[in-house]
């Protein structure tokens, strides 16, 4: 059919099914090249429903937010990219939490439940909860459906709207159902990398001074091999000084393999299976989805590589196996929101106190190295590649550094807060993101019902003003 006769029956055809057709979507695009752009023609967005609180990303802190709005009386929607709860946590296998033995609250909650679930290692992790990732998974979608809230998989934020005042009213997501809308009063950005900030229009930060990352690492779960035969090379109470690191990576290097990362590191989840951390994929942004998959690519070839290097020892390490590599590539540095506040490296130096706080740190500073030649310098330097020479303090989050400061009825939670790349390497730990997200969730709710901003709801009127 000749292109002119094309065009009219695609008129004709609209005409029948009340359908309106741009005739830009009818023409001869065959010399579009790389460079160029296409301009895609309008179309209307259906508007599914409205929520009091909207969340995006259902990982540690987006858990925490939606549950803490649900239980507080706000219709609350929790978005999530993949198809189970947990982020992180189940997606990613990062089946330990760090930095919780001090926080009170839902955090406590969770893993009283998992042991409960006899989701919990059996053996010593010193202050580290080590957990089963399928029970995880299930624990988490039944504390939210019991908090009322509306869970929606498979389904990636790609659009806000705001209106004249510069208040978000609107996401749009895209999924198998298509482009569609969701109105809300609140929303709260759990994203990690603060997609829905950064659409929405806010200011951030990325990286050290010179705009440099640390880098991703995937996870993965190992099994045939048992705690009582390796116990040199586990990470685990027992650990005296990490040591256990030093003696896997001469272990990988003997078998022929020299990893990506010097300091790799075996996690026990029970007797027999482990978390395994042994890649670092450098120089790459968790914001660009060409990095993203080629760091994943590199990662889990290097990561079979590693198995193999182990089970040519034969003995105890020959039924060693690669059981799973994470979902999802660990992200360690993302976008930075401006909020209200920005944490920074001296609030760490100097142990800050907050009237508005809404969680307590006492993980240290953690820097891994941002390039591989450092990370050959730096293991030679104990403790110098991760601290930068810094002594911390247990410091406060402020819920100033919760809220958009270039956008109104907005709240991030977990590492896309405000913070220096200090700070965030210090405060983007599981734990703290459990914190951050339960103020997030019940402020939220609060500034819904009462029709005011985040920032205009008090921690006392929050019941969150810590002791």
């Amino acid at each position: 059919m000749k292109r002119r006769n094309f065009i009219k029956s695609s008129i004709a055809t609209s005409a029948l099914t009340g359908s309106v057709l741009s005739l830009a979507q009818a023409g001869d695009f065959s010399g579009i090249k790389k460079g160029d752009h296409l301009k895609e023609a309008a179309r209307d967005i259906p508007v599914i429903d409205e929520y009091d609180v909207i969340v995006a990303g259902a990982g540690p802190a987006g858990i925490a937010a939606a549950i803490e709005s649900g239980r507080n009386g706000a219709k609350t929607l929790l978005i999530e990219v993949h198809g189970c709860l947990g982020g992180v946590w189940t997606t990613g296998l990062l089946s330990w939490v760090l930095d919780q033995q001090n926080k009170d609250g839902l955090m406590r909650e969770i893993t009283g439940r998992l042991v409960s679930m006899d989701a919990k290692c059996p053996i010593d992790t010193g202050g580290n909860f080590a957990f089963d990732v399928e029970k995880m998974k299930v624990l988490l979608e039944e504390l939210n459906l019991d908090a009322g809230v509306d869970i929606l998989f498979h389904t990636r934020v790609v659009e806000a709207i705001k209106d004249a005042n510069q208040r978000l009213t609107h996401l749009v997501t895209e999924s198998k159902s298509g482009r569609e809308a969701w109105a809300g009063k609140i929303f709260i950005d759990t994203s990690g990398d603060g997609d829905l900030a950064a659409r929405a229009g806010c200011g951030f930060d990325y990286g050290d001074a010179n705009g440099n990352g640390q880098p991703m690492s995937l996870l993965a779960l190992v099994s045939g091999i048992q705690f009582e035969e390796i116990k040199p090379f586990v990470r685990y109470a027992g650990d005296q000084g990490q040591q256990s690191k030093k003696r896997l990576v001469e272990k990988i290097v003997s078998g022929g393999v020299i990893p990506s990362y010097l300091k790799p590191g075996l996690y026990p989840i029970s007797e027999n299976l482990y978390m395994m951390m042994a890649n670092h994929e450098y120089e790459y942004k968790g914001t660009n989805t060409r990095d993203l998959t080629r760091a994943t690519l590199n990662a889990r070839k290097e990561l079979h590589q590693i198995i193999n290097a182990l089970k040519m020892h034969g003995d105890e390490w020959k039924d060693i196996r690669l059981v799973a590599t994470a979902e999802q590539i660990g992200v360690r540095e993302g976008r930075r929101i401006h909020g209200l506040y920005t944490v920074s490296k001296e609030d760490l130096i100097q142990g800050a106190r907050f009237e508005d706080a809404v969680c307590r740190v006492t993980f240290g500073v953690d820097v891994h190295s941002t390039t591989r030649k450092n990370e050959e310098v730096n293991t030679t330097k104990e403790g110098r590649s991760y601290s930068q020479g810094v002594k911390s303090k247990d410091y406060d989050i402020p819920l100033r550094s919760l809220i958009a400061k270039d956008v109104g009825g907005l709240l991030m939670a977990g590492r896309c807060i405000s913070g220096d790349f200090i700070a965030h390497s210090s405060y983007r730990v599981t734990g703290n993101a459990v914190a951050m997200g339960e103020a997030a969730g019940r402020v939220s709710a609060i500034a819904s019902k009462k029709n005011k901003l985040p920032q205009e709801v008090t921690l006392q009127e929050a019941g969150l003003a810590m002791k």
